[in-house]
């Protein structure tokens, strides 16, 4: 059951991107990426007949990159507008193997060890709580499953995660965190995760597109800009800030294991 405090969150992340769904269905960084031909890898080792999740689909392109290979995927999702695209999407793209939920990960109906794989893409950090959301995947997971989490990470330096932050806040108010590295792997063990991969990547964001696709007000994009033209010299140089604003953030894929 949703604590009323995730429950407000929950509206907060669904008043956002409903409205957006359409955005992120097109989105040319989330709809390519190595980490989605890396699931295709794994997802192709899965038996044809396999169920698995995509938990906090968005704009669906990890269901997508799964309803062909497998025998069912099961989309969650806050927003019921972006289930209604994906929906719409993989009847565009002949598939037939499409279950949707309306559902924030913490709060799964699925029976316990119901997948042979869960995945989640760009979705944890809007997550109130990390563990709780890992915790909720791994009931719902077979003993032995194969886990797939790739996502924005925070840089193990304090003073650059404190900038991470505060720009995504600024784009984004139903921004929480993004993790670390050492943070995301001490919590997938606790929820019960074997972390067996850990894929370091380089994401670089163009700012018009990244700032219009969550329609971020004037007054915080100036702010977000104003922020990178005093920031000191490391800080500038891990984030690779551009002239107009865009800049490059580090992500990883974490493949893990149920145990």
């Amino acid at each position: 059951m949703q604590t009323p405090t995730q429950t407000a969150h929950n509206a907060v992340v669904d008043r956002h991107f409903g409205p957006r769904a359409h955005d992120y269905l097109t989105s040319a960084v989330h709809a390519h990426g190595e980490d989605l031909r890396l699931l295709a890898e794994i997802a192709q080792t899965l038996p044809p007949q396999a169920t698995v999740l995509d938990a906090g689909c968005g704009g669906g392109h990890v269901t997508y990159c799964l309803a062909p290979l497998v025998g069912r995927v099961v989309a969650c999702d806050l927003s019921a507008q972006m289930l209604a695209v994906v929906e719409q999407e993989v009847k565009r793209r002949g598939f037939d193997t499409l279950v949707t939920k309306c559902l924030p990960v913490e709060g799964l109906t699925c029976p316990d060890a119901s997948f042979d794989l869960v995945a989640s893409r760009y979705s944890a950090h809007h997550w109130r709580d990390l563990l709780p959301g890992l915790r909720s995947l791994r009931r719902v997971a077979k003993p032995g499953a194969m886990a797939f989490f790739s996502d924005v990470v925070a840089p193990e330096d304090r003073l650059c995660d404190t900038w991470l932050q505060s720009l995504e806040l600024l784009r984004d108010p139903s921004h929480v965190r993004n993790a670390s590295v050492s943070a995301w792997q001490q919590v997938l063990q606790q929820a019960g995760f074997r972390v067996e991969r850990v894929i370091p990547g380089r994401l670089r964001l163009e700012f018009t597109s990244w700032v219009e696709r969550m329609a971020t007000p004037e007054t915080h994009r100036q702010a977000i800009r104003a922020l990178q033209q005093c920031a000191s010299a490391d800080v500038r140089q891990h984030f690779a800030f551009e002239a107009d604003g865009t800049f490059t953030l580090d992500t990883a894929v974490f493949v893990a294991t149920a145990v």
